[in-house]
């Protein structure tokens, strides 16, 4: 079953009444969608980062409230009441690779569910499922992790996180790094999961073409505020905002883009909607065919 998650007036500043305080997040109202698929995009030092650490209580707001799963967290929330939270909560973090730490594979993944108080005999039963889910054959569980491929320690890394099998999911990044063949494996493995186990995933990326692929929801941030959230959609209907905003387009609108500054007229007002995959924009395109030249 989804964990409800909603964020009530949130604030957070880093190091507040000091010399040192910087205000990160300001006046953040959101609530994820249960079951389904909500990117957060913004320019870098946007906050993202920052909401999402929220996701799993490595942060705790200095003002408002974060609601997970019916439980409260506010800035005198007690740490040690969280923990069964962040067994919920599973994120993926730019480059996770780099928390790799134990002597073996197999033993890097079992080491989550055993911290919770999982029997060896089942984490490794767990750890074993999530390895092959990734593509990690089992001939590699006994090598040292540092001994694979940076594609395979992602791998690896990211099965870690599965074994603790979250209700959410939240992805930083994700592929980061990876040519196109690999972020694309990468991101339909995420997505095969999410829609197999019926998980709330919170998607944090640049690639706006994996924005308009695979959200439900869309959450734009702006300088620690939420400037706009909706349907892909509504967020993509106006690229002129979105530029302004610093914020790239998916590859079919920068096409319909340079197709309609190369025209005579606004071929917009001849589309009925906007096309955010290849095979709308196909679509499009053959009936912008059959208009009577000008």
């Amino acid at each position: 079953m989804a964990v409800p998650i909603t964020f009530e007036n949130v604030g957070f500043t880093y190091q507040p009444n000091t010399p040192f305080e910087v205000k990160v997040l300001e006046n953040i109202n959101l609530s994820l969608p249960e079951g389904k698929v909500t990117a957060i995009i913004g320019h870098t030092g946007s906050g993202k980062s920052t909401l999402i650490q929220h996701l799993n209580v490595l942060l705790k707001p200095t003002k408002g409230k974060v609601w997970i799963d019916g439980r409260e967290i506010s800035a005198n929330s007690d740490n040690k009441q969280l923990k069964s939270l962040r067994k919920k909560i599973g994120v993926v973090f730019q480059f996770p690779e780099s928390q790799l730490f134990e002597e073996t594979i197999i033993k890097d993944v079992m080491f989550g569910p055993m911290n919770f108080g999982i029997e060896e005999e089942e984490a490794e039963r767990i750890a074993k499922e999530k390895l092959a889910l990734v593509g990690i054959d089992e001939e590699l569980f006994e090598r040292s992790p540092f001994d694979l491929s940076g594609g395979q320690m992602r791998r690896v890394a990211i099965a870690g996180v599965l074994a603790l099998e979250p209700e959410v999911l939240v992805l930083d990044e994700p592929t980061a790094g990876l040519d196109p063949k690999g972020q694309f494996q990468m991101l339909e493995m995420f997505m095969e999961l999410q829609r197999k186990k019926g998980l709330t995933l919170v998607l944090v990326t640049h690639q706006m073409d994996d924005v308009a692929q695979y959200a439900d929801q869309v959450v734009v941030m702006e300088k620690g505020q939420i400037v706009k959230q909706g349907k892909p959609i509504e967020i993509f209907a106006d690229p002129t905002w979105l530029k302004e905003k610093q914020l790239g387009l998916p590859t079919t609108l920068e096409f319909l883009e340079q197709l309609n500054s190369a025209l005579p007229y606004d071929l917009y007002q001849y589309i009925e909607e906007i096309p955010l995959t290849v095979n709308q924009l196909s679509a499009s395109i053959f009936k912008l065919s059959k208009l009577p030249k000008v």
